[in-house]
């Protein structure tokens, strides 16, 4: 698997992650039944995609992505479709977040580039 298809695959993992988080606040604690058959479909689908770029790409730098972006991207939508407040900190950590992948990308030799 070429190099940009990797990372494309785990750009859909972690947009598959993303739907699936936002849906399991939609599903009220598994009470409302869409919306917790979307985390598990998203879920499954999102493990699967991030296992197919662990042929290429060493597990803890996929897992550091996956999980940092996750978390920038669903703070996100937690601000825009939950109406979710950010403090200063939070979102100076998510900063902090977003410059560590840049690190662990542009500079780090584990990255397969």
């Amino acid at each position: 698997m070429a190099n940009a298809s990797v990372y494309a695959m785990l750009l859909v993992a972690i947009v598959l992650e993303v739907i699936g988080t936002t849906a399991l606040q939609m599903s009220q604690q598994f009470t409302r039944l869409a919306p917790t058959i979307v985390v598990m479909i998203c879920y499954a689908a999102a493990f699967y995609c991030l296992s197919v770029t662990l042929r290429v790409i060493p597990v803890g730098i996929a897992y550091a992505i996956w999980s940092a972006l996750g978390i920038v991207l669903i703070s996100i939508v937690g601000v825009v479709l939950f109406r979710q407040k950010l403090d200063l900190a939070a979102i100076i950590g998510l900063a902090l977040i977003i410059v560590g992948v840049l690190v662990v990308n542009l500079f780090s030799k584990s990255v397969s580039h």
